[in-house]
């Protein structure tokens, strides 16, 4: 389901230069620093929603974005057509597949990372299908898109010390932050990249693309103390997840033993070694402490989401809280039906199972079945991280994208954990298009697909939405506490052709 966006053909034009990620300028006076995804920079968040499959100037599949400025300063709409940028829309770029924000320059306005995954790049007069690209758009005071500093690199723009080539897919994913000591971070997947080892190239084996202040560097199961060797198939660095202290990179195709696409997961701390962050460990279904087996097409560490964790002898953030979807998990004989795990990972490296669970665990709202695929995007979130952490500020969202209604086939599901419950059943809640979610289910909308979870928020996207007044797509915005039960404010729908977003589109809904 989710390579369904995967696209062709697209010209990379242009590289201006490298990402600004030295030391932060001074904040302009109309900006406030502080505030995530703030373009403007006014003090109140913005909202920004991909769609990699829209058409734009006739080309299919180009890929736009859309950012919603918010207080109701109006809508932005970015696409490799908007003026300054260093590109064209070409059928099949896919641009928005990822998007990520920080304030890359430090002048108190967030900046726009866009990944465009299957954009071609044209080298010595080759065109290298698929290889990729990203955009960075800079936030001004006076908002974002036209007007805004836009640079677009290939791989081998934004790191010259690596190559750019065919179907490597750089900017698949993305995550970007700052660091604990104030630095900002961009991490960029790769998981098309051939790695090379005594002479053999491992196709797809992947890597990332990391930058931290001065810092650029590719980071491969080749690079030293990341666990794992680079093996086809591997795609490391087909899903990202960090926080301030830490980060990972999913490797779904990773094989365990003779069990293909099994998975794993690498955890790094930002603490930079040698030239390059921390390895800290490595995680799979073999791993001490983590339930089940490795087995082919488990595909453990498709999603992965961080967040902070403050144990009760601190007065930081020391640990970290990582979720981890497997969708590709079989329970009994139920092929497909999927699972997650929580892990808790301390500063040494050292890590705990928090929890595990799947459609048969003890008291779950609804049953496991085949072709669920539970796990294909996971989004956990801390709601307070000023404080001690405890069950009451850990919020867990799962995607259920093959979930059937009783009777709408693939409408797909979002199931929410308090995940350091003790009893991971005990309040847990499912919410359908319809039952927890606005809207009307219907067949094949994958509901759960597109998540991420916010300090306040969480966020359902639906781009595949098939109900004909969302049939381009639609964005839910629900906070926790309407979740909980313990407030009823609304939620907000962002969908084309209503409160200010254009009627055009086709996957809209697409984050994080």
């Amino acid at each position: 389901m989710a390579g369904g966006l995967a696209a062709a053909v697209g010209l990379f034009l242009a590289a201006t230069g490298v990402v600004t990620l030295t030391s932060p300028q001074a904040v302009a006076a109309t900006c406030t620093a502080g505030t995530t995804s703030d373009f403007n920079g006014d003090g109140v968040g913005d909202t920004v929603v991909g769609d990699p499959g829209a058409t734009v100037n006739g080309a299919k599949k180009a890929g736009l974005v859309r950012v919603v400025l918010g207080g109701g300063k109006g809508v932005s709409e970015i696409s490799q057509a908007t003026t300054g940028m260093p590109a064209a829309p070409e059928t099949g770029d896919g641009f928005g597949t990822a998007v990520a924000s920080y304030d890359a320059d430090g002048d108190g306005c967030s900046d726009l990372v866009v990944g465009t995954p299957y954009e071609d790049v044209l080298k010595d007069g080759k065109n290298l299908v698929d290889a990729g690209a990203i955009y960075v758009i800079h936030g001004t005071p006076t908002g974002i898109g036209a007007g805004s500093r836009i640079e677009g690199y290939s791989q081998a723009g934004f790191n010259p010390t690596s190559g750019t080539e065919a179907y490597d897919w750089f900017g698949y994913s993305l995550k970007a932050g700052t660091t604990a000591s104030g630095t900002p971070y961009l991490v960029i997947g790769v998981p098309g990249e051939g790695v090379t080892v005594s002479g053999k190239t491992y196709a797809h084996a992947g890597c990332v693309e990391y930058a931290q202040g001065t810092t650029k560097l590719a980071v491969s199961q080749d690079s030293a103390g990341v666990p794992g060797v680079p093996e086809e198939d591997d795609r490391f660095g087909y899903s990202l997840a960090g926080t301030n202290r830490y980060f990972a990179v999913g490797t779904p195709g990773e094989a365990i033993g003779d069990q293909h696409f099994a998975g794993g997961v690498a955890v790094f701390s930002h603490t930079l070694a040698n030239g390059m962050p921390t390895p800290l460990l490595g995680l799979d279904q073999d791993s001490s402490g983590i339930p089940g087996v490795a087995e082919s097409g488990d595909g453990f560490g498709t999603s992965i989401s961080m967040t902070g964790y403050r144990p009760s002898d601190q007065t930081y953030n020391s640990d970290v809280l990582l979720a981890i979807g497997m969708p590709g998990e079989d329970v009994g004989t139920l092929a497909d039906a999927g699972g997650v795990a929580v892990v808790r990972i301390q500063p040494s490296g050292a890590y705990s199972l928090v929890t595990a669970m799947d459609g048969s665990t003890a008291d779950l709202e609804g049953d496991a079945v085949a072709g669920d695929f539970m796990g294909q995007r996971v989004a956990i979130a801390n709601t307070d991280a000023s404080v001690v952490t405890t069950s009451a500020n850990v919020r867990l969202a799962v995607g259920e994208p093959g979930k059937d209604t009783a009777t709408v086939k693939d409408a797909g599901a979002v199931h929410i954990f308090r995940p350091l419950d003790a009893a991971i059943g005990a309040a847990d809640k499912e919410l359908t298009r319809g039952s927890g979610l606005p809207g009307t289910a219907t067949t094949r909308d994958y509901t759960g697909l597109a998540l991420v979870a916010g300090g306040t928020n969480l966020y359902v996207g639906i781009p595949y939405s098939k109900e004909s007044a969302t049939n381009k797509g639609v964005l839910y915005v629900r906070p926790w506490t309407d979740v909980d039960g313990t407030t009823n404010t609304g939620t907000t729908t962002y969908q084309p052709g209503a409160n200010g977003l254009p009627d055009a589109g086709s996957t809209f809904g697409v984050i994080g």
